[in-house]
């Protein structure tokens, strides 16, 4: 099975494809998805969306999984991931595509063990689970590659997902 995870942001959105074959995950790909300042909100998030579809129409993932909103205390940058996170969330309607979601500290307890796990920690513990030379790099490809794994872990049976 080929799952999509993604880690929304306003001008960095992380995605990780990976195939899960029972036990087993193999990286696909991963990578971020990144817009500039100079370009005007809107568009930013019809780059990010369009990239985003592009990577879903090449790889064709059966299951897509997204983080949750972290609100600390930026406003602005949540009012902004929210509105990206949004037009996400449109595509993937308009391709009737199922989403499933999950908040930062679930994917953490998950992947880690502990729902505060530090980034390093968590790039650490993507590395050893896809068997990857080096720590998956940037941040946000590397939450969005442990946001796949959770979601596989959690189509198991035998794992659940801590809320």
């Amino acid at each position: 099975m080929v799952i999509l995870g993604i880690d929304p942001g306003y001008a960095t959105t992380g995605y990780g494809l990976i195939k899960q074959d029972g036990d087993q995950f193999t990286v696909i790909d991963y990578g971020v998805i990144t817009t500039t300042k100079e370009t005007a909100h809107a568009d930013r998030i019809v780059q990010t969306v369009n990239d985003l579809l592009q990577l879903i129409r090449r790889h064709k993932p059966e299951q897509i999984a997204m983080e949750e909103l972290f609100f600390s205390k930026n406003t602005t940058t949540a009012l902004k991931v929210s509105e990206s996170r949004g037009g996400i969330l449109y595509a993937l309607g308009q391709l009737e595509k199922e989403l499933v979601e999950y908040k930062p500290n679930q994917v953490k307890q998950n992947i880690c063990g502990y729902g505060g796990a530090p980034k390093i920690q968590i790039q650490k513990m993507v590395q050893i689970l896809l068997n990857l030379d080096s720590p998956p790099k940037p941040d946000d490809a590397a939450d969005a590659l442990a946001i796949a794994i959770c979601h596989a872990n959690h189509l198991k049976p035998n794992i659940k997902i801590v809320p």
